[in-house]
């Protein structure tokens, strides 16, 4: 599987078919933000967009944390240092860091997240700009700003009430308590948990499915998804929702799925 050259040393960027692979890479530190993770996932999800090829994305991490969220050490110190590029683009795209961690300009296509060990703070709120979530066994959340005298700023007083039961998303949020697997499963926080060490063949199969069905479509589905929430009403949000389809239904992949099913066989979708 190549790594894409848009790939730095704290995120890894491959390419699998149609899908795109993610992987925080600071185990060393608990694969806590750094600014050339953050680089190499602006880059990733501004690829993912931009590429017709890739019709979605896994997000995983190397080591036994997904994501310990902001360095703390660092930031306690002031060690942290930008990356020259970073500090280019970041003059550029003032908001490069929020669209690194999902909470500005997602991606119009399906994301999916594979959790091993620890999602803490900033890991969990990376999670809410997902879509479809898989925990291993061992996972454990928390949105633990408040006990450090911080503020979630990646989005989840906004976002983890609209995703889960207001009371669930308070006392997450204002209790700062670690959160198991079975727990975040029960609060419909993720999709699935599995046995530690499976949880990128679970994405994987999520990916599969997905990719199996025309590209088109899953984009529009997506963007439905993020852009039309509850804070719409219910009828300008179905009007929003008939734009996005008409180019759906006058697609060739629609000829070609009604087609298929008259024929009894499986489609080919081209994304045209």
């Amino acid at each position: 599987m190549p790594e894409l050259d848009i790939s730095t040393k704290n995120c890894i960027v491959e390419q699998d078919g149609h899908v795109l692979i993610v992987t925080l890479n600071r185990p060393e530190a608990k694969n806590a933000f750094s600014p050339e993770m953050l680089l190499g996932m602006y880059k990733a999800w501004r690829l993912l967009d931009e590429d017709d090829d890739l019709y979605c994305a896994i997000l995983t991490a190397n080591g036994d944390t997904f994501c310990a969220g902001m360095d703390l050490k660092a930031g306690a110190e002031g060690q942290q240092r930008s990356t020259e590029e970073f500090m280019e683009i970041m003059g550029k795209v003032p908001n490069v860091h929020w669209q690194a961690l999902l909470r500005d300009n997602r991606p119009h296509k399906p994301l999916i997240l594979a959790v091993e060990g620890y999602a803490l703070a900033g890991g969990t709120e990376i999670l809410q700009g997902t879509d479809i979530r898989v925990a291993a066994e061992n996972a454990i959340f928390g949105i633990t700003e408040v006990a450090r005298g911080l503020y979630p700023m990646s989005g989840s007083t906004i976002r983890l009430r609209r995703q889960i039961p207001y009371c669930l998303a308070a006392e997450m949020l204002l209790c700062a308590e670690h959160i198991t697997a079975q727990q975040a499963l029960d609060f419909g926080l993720i999709n699935k948990v599995v046995p530690a060490g499976q949880t990128l063949a679970a994405a994987r199969e999520y990916a599969q499915k997905i990719c199996a069905n025309a590209p088109l479509s899953v984009k529009a589905v997506t963007r439905s998804l993020r852009e039309h929430q509850e804070c719409m009403g219910e009828e300008d949000a179905m009007v929003a929702s008939d734009e996005l389809a008409g180019p759906v239904f006058a697609s060739n992949d629609a000829k070609e799925g009604m087609k298929a099913f008259k024929e009894k066989r499986e489609a080919k979708f081209t994304g045209s």
